[in-house]
């Protein structure tokens, strides 16, 4: 059974202004329907029956959508930042007592099509405290952040980037619940750091994938998601 899988959906999205002005990214619409609902429909497919919004800028916006929208075919509940944003690592915290020990994670502004269920599998054999899932980027579609070598991850940092990175996180990782007791409830923190330090201490299990990703977080990664789902659409 997959696991329940949070949508980091809190952030501002200032890389889609004047867009984002009105609306949060997950509410952005292409081929007539609000992104987050292409994101349910990636989940649904593979077999995700439970969903967990960390919901932050205009949050209740996406709220009042999916309770508009009825039967989705999976459960979708919410945990809200509140009066200020707490960071990605920050608003799964603070969601923790909606999450069972293992749960998975994806970037508010991912499209994903890779296929979820081996990648769960993967996780749970692997004993690691997380899981993040790579590509092989060469600073094609973003900038390369990470090495992995031999199906290891040996290194990855956004902030200090070096010329042997050729990998770049794909947007679906893996954790339990664990991993994230430590964080102060209510204190702002970010995953990329977790994640780095989680590397550096090789509690991360690396996950190779061969397809590239999708994101709306820029008007370059908009225009091209809308050519997929346009594309595949009419196929």
């Amino acid at each position: 059974m997959m696991p329940t899988v949070v949508i980091l959906a809190g952030g501002e999205a200032t890389r889609l202004s004047p867009v984002t002005k009105a609306m949060p990214k997950s509410m952005v619409e292409l081929e007539g329907r609000p992104f987050i609902a292409h994101q349910l429909e990636i989940l649904k497919k593979n077999d995700v029956k439970r969903v967990v919004i960390c919901a932050g800028y205009l949050g209740h916006m996406v709220k009042d959508y999916i309770h508009k929208a009825g039967d989705l075919g999976l459960k979708v509940e919410f945990s809200f930042d509140g009066d200020k944003l707490l960071g990605t690592a920050g608003a799964i915290r603070k969601a923790l007592p909606l999450l069972e020990n293992d749960f998975a994670v994806m970037y508010g502004d991912s499209y994903l099509t890779e296929d979820f269920r081996p990648i769960a599998g993967f996780f749970l054999k692997s004993g690691k405290k997380g899981l993040m899932t790579v590509f092989k980027n060469e600073n094609k579609w973003d900038i390369s952040n990470i090495v992995f070598d031999g199906g290891q991850l040996v290194k990855y940092d956004k902030k200090n980037l070096t010329k042997e990175m050729k990998y770049i996180d794909y947007g679906l990782l893996f954790f339990k619940k664990e991993v994230f007791s430590k964080i102060i409830e209510g204190r702002v923190a970010d995953l990329a750091d977790l994640c780095t330090e989680l590397v550096n201490g090789g509690h991360m299990a690396g996950y190779e994938v061969k397809t590239r990703f999708y994101e709306i977080g820029s008007f370059q990664g908009l225009e091209d998601t809308k050519k997929y789902l346009q594309n595949t659409s009419e196929g």
